[in-house]
């Protein structure tokens, strides 16, 4: 019954703080990290006791894999250098400084135990910083890139996780040999993904039912991801490869049905996951901080402004650079073929090093103790420290980005809008190919064709109007459209409620609405 009631608790949590997201304008990440740091000041909360690698294996599997499965293969490729030096480099090169900050800091915690703290927190997340740029339409590469980041870093962050994990728990460490033990469970780990993926795709033709379509698509990061851990190579690469190669096959393969109740249904489980990790660090930080006595509140709060900043200068310090001097050795074509990006996009990309809910969930999955049975070393503080790293760089950075980008005056990039406008011709010329081609070699009455082909003409004349307008009269537009929706959805209600219509018929109307209503 305890449970039950704890459960219930977590999710009314989840609720509050996502209304007060949504009510408020902000990505919900915030919400979740202050609404799990206020937790903790809450005397009387009952102590979770769990298995930290149960966390890791429940969370990091679909937070991934919808990653990938939503990310664009061609974008994707297109910018494989810099989300490579962002992803791997910047990675590595992270872990390290943040490492040696605490071993400053804290003389006598093990090298191994300050760079599990680098590795934890050296994978930014691109949730809160990609919900803030789509709707200011940041260019697209800007936005491309961190989303690739953020798709391979918490891969490359979680492999150097699990190497600095089993330092501290073996006591020993070879560099030659974890860099071939990296090559090998990465490759084992993407190649692994790939073929899970493959038999999935090949099963799915064979469903013929979207719920168990569903759950087969549920089922799919968690069997790469098991797989892949007990044949000892990369879970994390094997969920990231897996969704990226159903994601290439899911147009073809999946429903309008499906697609429609999957959205759904992965959006409502990474809102949960993201929303019980950040309540559940909450009800661990109190105890955390019971068994953190032997430090100051002083200490506690220069030891996470340090590594803070640290985390964040690191990102400046390897973007700058990256970003300039290749360009000095480049020929003059070159140069005149790959333009410089602009100095505010630059910044913007540097600042975007929000950490988020997979460096939350590595620290909650540390070990309590070692294979001698002696505890890990320093596990609070850095659980701890994790903490005010998330806090410090979604409240601080993911606060100030949009006024950052106004400020800045990053430029703003239609060629997303312009290119659904040619898609919707493209369509809309097509299905009006296909009625004159059914109408005439089915003798459908003219009426019937002339109706569907206004609907349509409709939608071609929209498309090829002068102006993507993203303006005074798109503003304009979308308001009258809003409100005869909203009309309607009264009307409806209204007839409902004098029984003039029967639950089903109102269920129906509403969920057209709705989609009406979603394509505003």
């Amino acid at each position: 019954m305890q449970l039950l009631e704890i459960t219930l608790f977590l999710l009314l949590c989840c609720v509050a703080l996502g209304w007060i997201a949504r009510h408020f304008h902000f990505p919900y990440p915030i919400a979740l990290v202050i609404g799990g740091g206020a937790l903790s000041f809450v005397p009387g909360l009952p102590k979770l006791n769990f298995d930290p690698q149960f966390i890791l294996v429940l969370v990091l599997p679909p937070i991934l894999y919808q990653a990938a499965l939503m990310t664009s293969w061609r974008d994707f490729k297109a910018n494989l250098r810099p989300i490579g030096l962002l992803a791997i480099g910047l990675v590595i090169v992270t872990t390290l400084a943040v490492g040696a900050a605490l071993k400053y800091l804290v003389p006598d915690i093990p090298w191994a135990a300050a760079f599990v703290l680098g590795a934890i927190v050296s994978p930014p997340d691109a949730v809160a910083a990609t919900a803030i740029l789509s709707r200011l339409s940041v260019p697209r590469r800007v936005v491309t890139v961190l989303e690739g980041e953020s798709l391979v870093n918490d891969a490359s962050g979680l492999v150097l996780y699990k190497f600095a994990v089993a330092a501290v728990l073996t006591g020993a460490f070879s560099l030659s040999q974890a860099s071939v033990d990296f090559a090998g469970v990465s490759a084992g780990g993407i190649i692994l993904g790939m073929v899970v993926a493959r038999v999935f795709v090949y099963v799915h033709r064979f469903l013929g039912d979207v719920f168990i379509e569903v759950l087969m698509a549920l089922a799919l990061p968690y069997v790469a991801y098991i797989l892949a851990e007990s044949m000892h190579v990369s879970g994390v690469l094997a969920v990231v490869a897996a969704g990226l190669v159903r994601g290439r096959y899911a147009p073809a393969i999946v429903s309008a049905e499906m697609r429609i109740v999957g959205r759904s249904m992965w959006n409502m489980l990474v809102f949960l996951l993201n929303s019980l990790i950040f309540i559940l660090i909450g009800l661990q930080l109190s105890g955390v901080g019971e068994r953190l006595s032997g430090y100051s509140t002083a200490q506690l709060a220069a030891y996470g402004a340090v590594v803070s900043v640290v985390a964040v200068a690191v990102r400046f310090a390897w973007i700058y650079p990256l970003t300039h001097v290749p360009r000095m050795l480049m020929t003059d074509a070159l140069r005149a073929r790959y333009p410089a990006p602009h100095e505010s996009e630059v910044f913007i990309m540097s600042w975007c090093g929000m950490r988020g809910i997979v460096s939350l969930a590595a620290a909650l999955a540390l070990p309590l103790a070692l294979k001698d049975g002696t505890p890990f070393p320093h596990r609070d503080l850095i659980i701890f420290l994790t903490f005010v790293v998330i806090a410090v760089t979604l409240v601080v950075q993911g606060l100030t980005l949009a006024p950052l980008i106004r400020r800045l005056h990053v430029g703003e990039d239609w060629s997303h809008q312009e290119e659904h406008r040619q898609a919707r011709l493209a369509l809309s010329r097509a299905a009006a190919r296909a009625i004159d081609d059914i109408a005439g070699r089915e003798n459908i009455a003219g009426s019937v064709s002339a109706r569907i082909h206004a609907e349509f003409a409709e939608k071609i004349a929209e498309s090829t109007a002068d102006s993507p307008a993203p303006g005074v009269e798109a503003a304009q537009a979308r308001r009258l459209r809003r409100a005869a929706i909203d009309a309607e959805r009264r009307e409806l209600i209204r007839i409902w409620r004098d029984n003039q219509i029967s639950d089903d018929v109102l269920h129906h109307l509403e969920e057209d609405l709705d989609y009406q209503e979603s394509r505003l």
